[in-house]
């Protein structure tokens, strides 16, 4: 019985997929293919994009890029486990040289910001705090933790573990790039696993 369920769990990923008609994966889980980012820090293990800092010092924030084409409307969904520090799911964003993105970015960090929106190297910063009475009621500090984005028109709406934490209104930027972030500061590490897309009209 003990076997059987750990190999129901193995399957766990390929089971939601079959049951989210629509959504196509960004990841092969096998190589970075489609994705760029200083070799340095992103590799892929076991299935899943790691982004360690170890060893090197960062000048700036740097991200990971989907690089194959950027989306406008559509839903995103990742599980994401941070070992600590900062990260983010960049979208709707810019590219700029050295692996650096400005836009919005769902914001994560260790015991902090999950479920929220910010505005990275741009000037408003918090666009929203999803983290205060939400999404820190249900994170799981340590652990992998779903995250979910859904880009609309103007609308674009956060989700962690299947809580809804964040609704901004804002049309500054309505198509760009997607991208994971490391952070800028102490060793840090972050994986994201199951990654897909769902585009809307």
């Amino acid at each position: 019985m003990i076997r059987l369920v750990s190999f129901l769990l193995l399957l766990m990923p390929l089971y939601t997929f079959a049951a989210e008609p629509g959504f196509v994966p960004l990841f092969d889980g096998k190589t970075l293919n489609g994705w760029k980012g200083d070799p340095r820090l992103w590799k892929v293990e076991d299935g899943v994009i790691v982004g360690s800092t170890e060893g090197v010092t960062l000048k700036h924030n740097t991200f990971l890029i989907y690089e194959a084409k950027p989306f406008s409307n559509f839903i995103l969904r990742a599980d994401v486990k941070l070992r600590n520090h900062n990260s983010g799911i960049q979208f709707r964003s810019e590219e700029l040289p050295d692996y650096v993105v400005r836009g919005y970015q769902a914001d994560m960090a260790e015991g902090n910001w999950w479920g929220g929106v910010y505005e990275e190297k741009g000037t408003r910063g918090v666009m929203v705090n999803g983290w205060k009475g939400k999404a820190e009621t249900v994170v799981r500090n340590g652990d992998w933790n779903a995250v979910e984005i859904r880009c609309e028109g103007p609308k674009i709406d956060i989700f962690i573990n299947g809580l809804h934490t964040a609704t901004l209104n804002d049309d500054v930027k309505l198509s760009g790039i997607i991208a994971f972030q490391l952070h800028q500061g102490p060793p840090m590490e972050a994986r994201f696993r199951n990654i897909r897309i769902k585009t809307l009209p």
